[in-house]
């Protein structure tokens, strides 16, 4: 009779073989984070070399987004027992341009990106590589819940999350930037050559083989958010715009109601003043005034958000700009660009 392997073996030999890895994370004033990252990150380290889900010990991409205490001292003295890349950046050119300059760094089959402050469980990304190797191009990090965050941050994500879908951006709710990408899909986010960068809805049109991870989001263990409320905003007007002319649309719908209900007004003064009955006053007069000049405003401002957009992307400036890159192998010693 002839032999018949069961599933458990099928998939194994379905498997990709071991990847060679590397986990990418932009820091800006982490010097009270990393120490602890990297207890994290050697963790991570020993899991997946010990269970072979790795071809060799890992690489960490450091990338030093312009920071003003000693995060980038830290970088440049770190010993561990997988490999470090540091990558600093002349100035300060936010998170996504920080993350995406670690993303074209890396070298290796397949990239993790995650933050600094640890509220992403390194542990998620071994469950990340299987993925990998049983076919996914990209794995997404996704949120089991949001009961660590206060009932604002939990509003104003909700509010954030329900706002791109209303303009028509395709993302993944309560997924950050903590998620898993081949080669070939980082390769194929290279391709954009856009100023105006916002990763989270880059990568979700890529289109290739993908699924999600769920994990728990801990509190952050050392040092203050960077994402104050006005970075918030910004994040999700770069979403919105980005991705989206809805905005352009809505406000030349608004534009024909008004038009409409216009048509119908003066419709109605003018039989009124036939039959000699208009009604004197400025209140009839002077609110539509208000009303249409806020509209005006607001249907200006947002047509401006995309020039200013148009305006940028025309300049092709560069996303980041690297000062000093740093390797230092597990084996041998640093040494500098």
């Amino acid at each position: 009779m002839p032999y018949s392997p069961n599933k458990r073996e099928v998939d194994a030999v379905k498997l990709r073989p071991p990847p060679k890895l590397s986990i990418v994370v932009p820091c800006f004033n982490e010097e009270e984070s990393l120490p602890l990252l990297l207890e994290g990150i050697t963790k991570l380290n020993d899991i997946l070399v010990k269970a072979e889900q790795i071809s060799e010990p890992l690489t960490l991409v450091l990338v030093d987004d312009g920071s003003s205490d000693n995060t980038w001292s830290l970088i440049s003295n770190i010993k561990s027992s997988f490999n470090i890349q540091g990558v600093k950046l002349s100035r300060n050119s936010g998170h996504q341009s920080a993350l995406l300059a670690g993303l074209m760094q890396a070298q290796g089959d397949i990239m993790i990106s995650m933050d600094a402050d640890l509220q992403d469980d390194p542990i998620a990304a071994v469950q990340m590589v299987e993925r990998f190797r049983q076919g996914d191009e990209i794995v997404f990090g996704v949120r089991a819940s949001r009961t660590t965050d206060s009932f604002f941050k939990r509003t104003s994500a909700h509010c954030y999350y329900r706002l791109l879908s209303v303009f028509g951006v395709e993302l993944i709710p309560n997924h950050a930037d903590y998620r898993l990408m081949s080669a070939k899909a980082r390769d194929a986010l290279a391709m954009f050559g856009e100023s105006n960068v916002y990763l989270r809805g880059l990568i979700h049109r890529l289109g290739f083989k993908s699924s999600i991870v769920t994990y728990n989001r801990a509190a952050r263990v050392a040092g203050e958010s960077k994402y104050n409320m006005r970075r918030m905003v910004g994040l999700a007007i770069d979403g919105v715009t980005s991705f989206s002319v809805r905005p352009l649309r809505l406000i030349t719908l608004f534009g024909f109601c008004v038009a409409s209900i216009s048509f119908f007004a003066i419709v109605y003064a003018w039989v009124g003043w036939m039959a000699g009955a208009v009604v004197p006053g400025w209140t009839s007069l002077i609110l539509p005034i208000y009303f249409l000049g806020g509209a005006h405003l607001v249907a200006l401002g947002v047509i401006g958000e995309y020039i200013g957009k148009i305006y940028t992307e025309t300049k092709a400036r560069p996303q980041f700009i690297i000062d000093t890159k740093i390797h230092t192998n597990a084996k041998l010693d640093d040494h500098a660009e």
